[in-house]
C-alpha cells in the first residue's frame, strides 16, 4: 500500500451513509466520526477525508457570526448554511450524513413548529436528519411527532449550550442515572442516536451501555459510539479555545496569519503580482 494514500480504518464502507446505516455502527462495532461544517468548500473537504457525517451546528453562531452563544441562530440561518454542506459533500463524494441543528425556539414552542421546522429542514436543503438539544426528561413528545412525520431526529443531553443561561456556564454533566434516563427516553421516543455533551467519562459509558442507539461523544471520554469535533477548533482556528477534551490536529491559526502577512507584505513592496501572474 502507498503509504502517502490516506486510509479509512475503522470507518463505514464508502457507501452513501444512511440514517440506518449510521444507526447500525454501534451493533457493527464501529465507532462514527462527525465533524461540523458551515460551507460548501469545508464540507467538500471534510467529506474527502472521510468523516461519516457532517453536523451543521448551530455553532456557526458562535464560530462564523461571532456570537458569545449560540442563542441568535435563525432557521433561515440554519437552512442557508446546512444547503451549501449538503452542496458541498455531493461535490466532494456524497458519502457523509448530513445533520442539521435545530436553533433555539424553533421547537420549544411547540410540537407543531418543530415539526414544520424540522420537515423545512429536508425539504429546503437535503440533509439527512435534524438535530434538538433534549432528550427523554424534556423533549420525549417532540422527538416521537418529528420522527412520525418521517424527520430523523438526534437527540443532544449533557450539557446543552441553548440553556446556557439556566443551568450558569459549561459544566461537566455527572448525573449519571438522570443522564441515562434521559438517553433510554430520548431512545424510546424514536431518535436514532445522541450526542453527549460535556459530560464526566464514567456517566457517558453507562449512558452508551444503557441505550442501543449510537452515542456520539463531545467532551465525553473515550466510551462513547463516536466522536464530533467543532471544525474550526480541530484544525486550531481558534487558539484561544481551549477545553481538556479538544485536541487540534493542525494550527491553521498559524499558518493562516503568515500566509496573509507574507501576503500584505508582497503587496505593499510591489513583489505581487508578478509578471508570472499577470495575463499577457
Amino acid at each position: 500500500m502507498n503509504d502517502s494514500v490516506p486510509t479509512i480504518a475503522n470507518a463505514l464502507p464508502r457507501k452513501p451513509v444512511t440514517v440506518p446505516r449510521f444507526f447500525s455502527a454501534k451493533a457493527e462495532g464501529r465507532k462514527l466520526a462527525v465533524l461540523t461544517a458551515y460551507d460548501a468548500l469545508t464540507a467538500q473537504l471534510f467529506e474527502s477525508a472521510g468523516v461519516d457525517a457532517l453536523l451543521v451546528g448551530d455553532t456557526v453562531g458562535v464560530i462564523v457570526q461571532g456570537h458569545d452563544t449560540t442563542l441568535p441562530v435563525t432557521v433561515d440561518q440554519m437552512v442557508y448554511h446546512t444547503a451549501a454542506v449538503v452542496r458541498g459533500r455531493d461535490a466532494g463524494g456524497g458519502r457523509a450524513l448530513v445533520i442539521a441543528d435545530l436553533p433555539f425556539l424553533s421547537y420549544q414552542t411547540g410540537i407543531a413548529d418543530a415539526v414544520r421546522n424540522a420537515g423545512r429542514m429536508l425539504k429546503e436543503t437535503g440533509c439527512g436528519a435534524v438535530k434538538l438539544e433534549g432528550g427523554g426528561s424534556d423533549h420525549a413528545e417532540t422527538i416521537a411527532a418529528i420522527v412520525t412525520a418521517g424527520v430523523p431526529v438526534m437527540a443532544h443531553i449533557g450539557l446543552k449550550p441553548q440553556s446556557v443561561h439556566v443551568v450558569g456556564g459549561h459544566r461537566v454533566q455527572r448525573d449519571t442515572e438522570a443522564l441515562v434516563a434521559d438517553a433510554v427516553g430520548a431512545e424510546a421516543a424514536g431518535a436514532f442516536a445522541i450526542v453527549l455533551e460535556l459530560m464526566h467519562g464514567d456517566a457517558a459509558k453507562a449512558v452508551t451501555e444503557a441505550v442501543g442507539i449510537p452515542t456520539i461523544g463531545i467532551g465525553a471520554g473515550p466510551h462513547c459510539d463516536g466522536q464530533v469535533l467543532v471544525g474550526a477548533d480541530m484544525l486550531g482556528m481558534n487558539p484561544g479555545f481551549a477545553p481538556k477534551f479538544l485536541k487540534r490536529y493542525a494550527d491553521l491559526a498559524g499558518v493562516m496569519t503568515e500566509a496573509a502577512s507574507a501576503y500584505c507584505d508582497e503587496v505593499r513592496d510591489g513583489r505581487y503580482p508578478t509578471a508570472e501572474h499577470t495575463h499577457g
